[in-house]
């Protein structure tokens, strides 16, 4: 989503997170369809590191935006903790399913859980109710 001089919203924040539920989906079912691997990896892994980037930083701009004035660090700490939490828990839980279910099996569960997570974004208020300063 281009944002054409406008800030980043909840809206911003849904289309990011549901493209990132697309491009572990198409990679595994191009490794399923037998598509050359190496090529398939490579390109898919890029193209969702870019995405992943740009989804990470609409939720470091909307933490602090949504944040109260007095509570930002509170807020932005609360984050940054939770963030860590869910790097530590995806990355034991990637390796569990690598062992049992190989690489498709952890693209199939990564959009999986980004699926969660966009679904979970639909409740997050419309920026006429949220604290998000123009």
């Amino acid at each position: 989503m281009i944002l054409r001089g406008r800030h980043p919203n909840e809206t911003t924040a849904k289309v990011w997170v549901f493209a990132l539920v697309l491009i572990p989906a198409v990679i595994a079912l191009a490794l399923q369809q037998g598509i050359e691997p190496n090529r398939v990896i490579v390109v898919g892994l890029v193209i969702y590191g870019a995405v992943f980037a740009i989804n990470s930083a609409v939720h470091s701009y909307l933490i602090v935006a949504w944040s109260g004035h007095d509570r930002v660090s509170m807020d932005v700490g609360f984050y940054y903790m939770a963030n860590a939490g869910g790097r530590l828990t995806g990355t034991v839980l990637s390796g569990w399913v690598y062992q049992s279910q190989g690489l498709v099996g952890c693209l199939w569960w990564s959009a999986a859980f980004a699926l969660v997570a966009g679904l979970l974004s639909l409740g997050l208020p419309l920026s006429s109710s949220s604290k998000i300063h123009n």
